[in-house]
């Protein structure tokens, strides 16, 4: 009996931590953040061993995650474009933090961001005219700065 109250425990702390992580992405998302200064002060408190190296056997078919490598101090919805995923950001934020890979966008046939490729020593939003739509300019800039692709307008 005493192992089971123990797996209990363990089960009951696992999901009280993704419970955190979640809002911990909820309330980066919700304040609007521009700059990544207290997003990365937030991330440094938790432990970086847990977001540098993939987790196996987590219920997981192979022992490698699949997508692409997170970057350190960086969310996944800013490294990459989801439109279209059917996943919350905070979903798509704590998966990358988890494992230390941002997952694969669901829904898409390729592995290719959507969006116009984005011209060297040029900002999406010089190249591209983003009236009307609701992301800061410095959210839309920074997904074509790290996929290579400007985004759609929204």
């Amino acid at each position: 009996m005493p192992h089971r109250t123990a797996l209990r425990h363990t089960r009951k702390a696992a999901a009280a931590m993704l419970i955190a992580v979640a809002a911990l992405g909820l309330t980066a998302c919700q304040d609007g953040e521009t700059d990544s200064s207290s997003a990365s002060s937030a991330s440094a408190s938790t432990p970086q061993s847990a977001a540098s190296t993939p987790k196996a056997g987590q219920g997981s078919a192979s022992s490698t995650p699949s997508g692409t490598p997170k970057k350190d101090g960086m969310k996944c919805t800013d490294q990459i474009n989801y439109a279209g995923d059917p996943r919350p950001n905070a979903e798509i934020n704590s998966i990358g933090e988890n494992t230390g890979y941002c997952p694969p966008v669901k829904g898409s046939a390729s592995s290719t961001p959507s969006g116009t490729p984005k011209k060297d020593g040029m900002k999406c939003t010089d190249q591209i005219n983003y009236a009307g739509d609701p992301r800061p300019n410095a959210e839309i800039n920074s997904i074509g700065e790290n996929t290579g692709y400007c985004p759609p307008v929204s």
